[in-house]
């Protein structure tokens, strides 16, 4: 509008607000032509103008999971006793969303983000934006750019390692590996642990029976039952997190296989529904909301200026009860 009428932005925002450092005549120009291009002004925005941000922004990769939930509810903890506020979005696992996420997080003037990749990000430029601009950002469970950002993780390798030794010495001899996409550094560190742990017990690896697919029920269910078919079906299942944990186990149920006598399973997973199946669930269970508290601290220390780039490891725990153990 300031562009259109040949005037200052602030002459247009002093209009608006009826300011009398306005003449009558540009109030009347600048309203008319408000209304004839359908502005709206933006209370949010200009809040944020007259007084210091204390709001940070969090982009998760699908909101609705347990995990997710229980890490947000630990930023927003530390967050609100820091006096700051808290943004959330979902980037339903979607890199273009994601990325717009970032972006409205930018133009709301948040202090900080605090960031979990969607598992079809591969390029990471505009994170690099968000570094070059100077805003605080920091990581948790999916990271990028190491050198640039700090971030929390989990020891999924240490884990993934213990709950597949579990299986084997307790009586499963074909384990396979149900996780996400590759790149993910988290299905990385979990798959890693799962290796390590067949090579230290001097079992083959059959690629065969490692699926790496994109995290999604109804394909990771599929995918399993396809693999459960074979005559040389595995009999233990390592399952990436709690969407694929579930997935696996329904394709074991549909089958009518037995659990853990036909095929033993472990997940990764936060829930607490693993106690409400039949049979309960042996589960990794991640520390969410403490992995919450520390992006949230590590974020801010790096908005009161501390530039160092942290990386912080939460540890998990190993939850045996009944999906696991062939013979005791």
């Amino acid at each position: 509008m300031a562009e259109l009428l040949g005037v200052s932005i602030a002459t247009v925002s002093r209009a608006l607000r009826n300011s009398h450092e306005v003449g009558d005549d540009m109030k009347l120009k600048v309203q008319d032509l408000a209304k004839k291009l359908n502005y709206r002004p933006n209370p949010f925005a200009q809040s944020l103008r007259r007084e210091k941000p204390r709001v940070i922004g969090v982009v998760v990769p699908n909101l609705v999971t347990h995990y997710y939930a229980a890490v947000l509810d630990g930023i927003e903890d530390y967050a609100s006793k820091a006096g700051y506020a808290v943004i959330a979005a979902n980037s339903h696992e979607d890199h273009e969303r994601e990325e717009k996420a970032i972006d409205n997080f930018v133009g709301m003037y948040v202090e900080g983000i605090i960031a979990c990749l969607a598992q079809d990000t591969v390029d990471y430029s505009h994170f690099e934006e968000i570094h070059n601009m100077g805003l605080p950002l920091v990581f948790f469970a999916r990271t990028c750019l190491p050198d640039l950002f700090s971030s929390v993780v989990s020891n999924g390798d240490v884990a993934a390692m213990a709950a597949t030794l579990h299986l084997i010495d307790t009586g499963s001899k074909r384990i396979a590996f149900v996780g996400g996409p590759n790149h993910i550094d988290m299905v990385k560190r979990r798959k890693h642990g799962y290796l390590e742990a067949l090579r230290e017990r001097r079992i083959g690896i059959d690629r065969s029976i490692v699926i790496n697919g994109n995290i999604d029920y109804d394909k990771a269910r599929e995918a399993t039952i396809n693999m459960l078919k074979r005559d040389d079906r595995p009999d233990a299942i390592l399952a990436f997190n709690d969407i694929l944990t579930y997935a696996a186990f329904d394709a074991i149920k549909t089958l009518g296989l037995r659990i853990p006598e036909d095929v033993a399973i472990i997940g990764f997973s936060e829930t607490e529904s693993s106690l409400f199946v039949t049979p309960k669930l042996s589960v990794i269970s991640d520390q969410a909301h403490l992995t919450g508290e520390k992006a949230c601290e590590l974020l801010l220390k790096n908005i009161g200026g501390d530039k160092h780039i942290y990386k912080e490891v939460v540890p998990m725990s190993l939850n045996i009860r009944e999906s696991s153990a062939k013979y005791q």
